[in-house]
């Protein structure tokens, strides 16, 4: 019985497969662990602990994700169109006026 919850703990936690093709453990030592302290997190720890780091972080990202309001972003963006819009057609004007108004000579006043 112990080795199908031991085959089971083992599809749950993927990652012991690395150290099994990096020769670092063998599946013998990895059971007597097993059958010594089950599932305790204490014993896997150094074998899982970067598992366990990644799982927290997706699981921190998947919370922010779900807490944005996507209503607000899509203001936003509306509100960012929209000023980018004023200052194009203010770009656009201002350098229709300074092609159109020509600056008169000083001399040209001075012809009296």
């Amino acid at each position: 019985m112990a080795k199908e919850e031991f085959k089971s703990f083992v599809k749950k936690n993927p990652r012991l497969i690395k150290y099994i093709k990096n020769k670092e453990m063998t599946w013998q030592s990895f059971y007597e662990i097993y059958d010594m302290y089950g599932e305790d997190e204490n014993a896997w720890k150094p074998y899982l602990a970067d598992e366990q780091k990644i799982e927290s972080k997706n699981m921190d990202f998947m919370k922010y994700i779900k807490n944005i309001d996507l209503d607000a972003v899509q203001e936003s963006i509306n509100s960012i169109q929209r000023v980018l819009g004023v200052v194009s057609d203010l770009s656009i004007k201002s350098n229709t006026q300074d092609t159109t108004s020509q600056v008169k000579p000083l001399y040209q006043h001075l012809d009296d």
